[in-house]
């Protein structure tokens, strides 16, 4: 883990803001003891969780996208370090890892324009530089027995999720994406609108359920090719569900569930699904805030729930004073997961 920036004592207290009478998860998450052996004292931890950031936009800007996702998870951290420890969720649960090192590709795309074809290869190799890392650092958290949950960066990471997540169970797994869009584009060189395409081609990703896909942004090859692959890629439909109501969203859910639970699986949420929320391709239609929550919440109770990514989210691109609010949010997701997968057993 080379490329990781590890968090540390000093960089929590700085984003905790202490209170008398009050303990927040500043004070009890955990990080790396400095000189530590990073994968025995992730073996060895009794924390549950491992929180890893992702500063980068460089895979949303090689797929058209506004830059902007990079600034999430500094957002998050700091909002997840004033969540109040208690006994609905504790803090001493998590061990913030840190974030991944991307400064050196962030500086190499400042210049580089995606309309020029040699620029779009640039682009294209710098995400798969950043996909090595990711799925090396999944799999080394993963292979410690720990649970990932990944925060910021452009929904191309989800192949490194997949790929890292894959390698440590040692077959493929599954994936349910609460999205806007399919993330399963043409194999064209990597970016954050094929990472799903990409795992499944490189036998990575096993099955794929796509919850809550916008017809009026899905394009017809995409239909046909999903249509093509029905026994292993499906979705269903916003419009269905909360224009139309031809579909239960509590059913919907059971039905993807149903799908994908036979594996180990991820849960990647898209944070272009909530209306109104700050990102590379923001909508004013969707799914509520709650809707999302007891999406995590019913999904991160089953016992082969194996990571959560919650990407796309770009304060930076936020009317201030509302920019914390992402990272507020990203906060309820994180603990609404945590509670639900500590009670995974019911479902077993």
């Amino acid at each position: 883990m080379e490329k990781l920036i590890p968090f540390t004592v000093n960089d929590l207290a700085k984003v905790t803001n202490h209170r008398s009478g009050e303990i927040k998860f500043g004070e009890k998450m955990i990080v790396l003891p400095k000189d530590a052996d990073k994968i025995k004292f992730l073996q060895e931890s009794e924390a549950k969780y491992v929180l890893l950031g992702i500063p980068e936009d460089i895979g949303v800007r090689a797929n058209y996208g506004r830059p902007g996702t990079a600034s999430a998870w500094e957002n998050a951290i700091k909002s997840i370090a004033n969540i109040q420890h208690n006994r609905f969720s504790k803090g001493s649960q998590i061990i913030v890892l840190g974030q991944l090192d991307v400064s050196a590709e962030m500086r190499d795309v400042e210049n580089l324009d995606f309309n020029d074809i040699d620029d779009r290869s640039k682009l294209s190799q710098l995400v798969e530089k950043i996909d090595k890392e990711v799925s090396h650092i999944i799999f080394t958290i993963m292979k410690a027995g720990k649970t990932p949950i990944i925060i910021g960066g452009g929904h191309n990471n989800a192949y490194g999720n997949i790929k890292g997540s894959a390698l440590a169970k040692g077959k493929p797994i599954n994936a349910v994406n609460f999205d806007a869009h399919s993330d399963f584009r043409i194999l064209e060189g990597r970016h954050s609108g094929n990472g799903f395409s990409y795992a499944y081609e490189e036998g990575f990703l096993k099955k794929y359920f796509i919850f809550g896909l916008h017809e009026n942004y899905t394009s017809k090859s995409v239909l046909d090719l999903i249509k093509k692959l029905e026994d292993r890629v499906r979705y269903n439909t916003y419009d269905s569900v909360n224009i139309r109501k031809e579909k239960d969203f509590t059913r919907e859910m059971a039905l993807a569930l149903e799908f994908i639970k036979t594996d180990a699986f991820g849960i990647e949420i898209d944070l272009d699904a909530i209306p109104n929320i700050a990102s590379s391709a923001m909508t004013i239609s969707g799914f509520s805030v709650e809707e999302l929550r007891q999406f995590i919440s019913f999904f991160g109770q089953h016992k082969n729930a194996a990571y959560l990514h919650i990407c796309e989210g770009a304060p930076d691109l936020a009317d201030s004073p509302n920019n914390n609010l992402i990272g507020k949010l990203i906060g309820y997701l994180v603990t609404d997961f945590i509670k639900a997968n500590n009670e995974k057993e019911k479902l077993a």
